[in-house]
């Protein structure tokens, strides 16, 4: 058993007011009025992140832009944002040239160049405003069904 394992099982066993007092040692901060059951969870948090590290930057800002959805809207719901893993290569070809693009973990690499966003791209390769990742072929127009006359 590591040393890690030995702590998250003494926290398991804790009464709240250990638990707070464990949160002030973590923390370097006196512990929230939340249930000891999420003190615990908190502190094992952090414990396994000073072991094994934290989450990558692309997470955590993903993580805070749903929070702040959350506080303004109330709720998650269904999100339509693309994912892609940093290291990914997007190709496109346009006007018969191919164009590709390297995801990176704060935005996108083109020609040499970094950007926020795939629209930008998009309209430096196009000339005209597009949905960046509609024109890499990551999503699909939204509400649109062609129209089939019926017969008869």
């Amino acid at each position: 058993m590591t040393v890690l394992d030995i702590r998250l099982a003494e926290l398991m066993t804790m009464p709240p007011a250990q638990l707070r007092s464990a949160w002030r040692d973590t923390f370097k901060s006196p512990a929230p009025d939340i249930c000891p059951d999420l003190l615990r969870r908190g502190i094992a948090n952090r414990l396994q992140e000073r072991m094994h590290g934290s989450l990558p930057g692309a997470t955590k800002r993903e993580i805070e832009r749903l929070r702040k959805r959350v506080e303004r809207t109330g709720k998650v719901g269904h999100m339509h944002a693309i994912s892609l893993k940093t290291g990914t290569r997007l190709v496109r070809s346009w006007n018969g040239k191919s164009y590709h693009v390297l995801v990176c973990d704060d935005g996108f690499e083109f020609e040499g160049r970094h950007y926020s966003s795939l629209s930008h791209i998009a309209g430096e390769i196009t000339g005209a405003h597009w949905s960046g990742p509609r024109f890499f072929g990551l999503k699909k127009r939204s509400g649109y069904e062609p129209k089939v006359p019926a017969n008869g």
